[in-house]
């Protein structure tokens, strides 16, 4: 493990690869799994304020999910998610050429809206989870996303570097350079 902070990040951050393959998995994430997207209480707070302007972005059957469930929802385990679609994939998913893909963020790069996507999304495969005295950083291995995993071991691309945007946003930028030369250490040491 390593520290930065408050924060304890797995070395899986560092030493593992990943890079989306969308044309391998078809954006599997957003369809599969028992629950819908964790969200962050400012999530919760601004998606109601700015669904108008994501819904012409969305399908007919996830306008309507949202429209009867809400914008968000509390899952089995009291975690604040997504809906879903008939229990399958997430409210705010699209369909396009047979990829999922999320329709905020097709709102967010129309310029609709300021706001990318949900950051456990952003972030994928990288999970957070707030403990007491820290926050936890780790990888989230998930089996729908071998071909990421296969496509980073071939572009050699670690999953920090992958989740750079979403890490910075999270955690900042003077975090992110820490935990960038951090792995030039460990990548020097090894090699030396």
């Amino acid at each position: 493990m390593i520290k930065i902070k408050n924060t304890l990040i797995s070395r899986d951050i560092i030493d593992k690869n990943f890079c989306c393959d969308l044309g391998k998995c078809h954006g599997a994430c957003c369809i599969k799994g028992d629950a819908g997207a964790p969200l962050q209480a400012d999530e919760l707070e601004l998606l109601p304020r700015i669904i108008n302007k994501i819904k012409p972005y969305l399908s007919k059957e996830g306008v309507n999910s949202i429209e009867q469930q809400g914008t968000f929802v509390t899952d089995d385990e009291k975690e604040t998610v997504t809906p879903l679609i008939d229990g399958n994939e997430c409210a705010y998913v699209v369909i396009e050429n047979g990829i999922a893909r999320c329709g905020i963020e097709k709102a967010y790069f129309a310029g609709a809206i300021k706001f990318r996507k949900p950051l456990s999304c952003h972030l994928y495969p990288i999970r957070i989870k707030r403990y007491e005295q820290f926050t936890a950083v780790n990888y989230d291995q998930w089996d729908i996303c071998a071909p990421a995993r296969e496509k980073g071991d071939e572009v050699m691309l670690p999953v920090y570097i992958f989740a750079k945007e979403a890490l910075v946003n999270r955690f900042g930028e003077e975090w992110y350079l820490h935990l960038e030369n951090i792995s030039k250490e460990i990548k020097n040491k090894a090699n030396g």
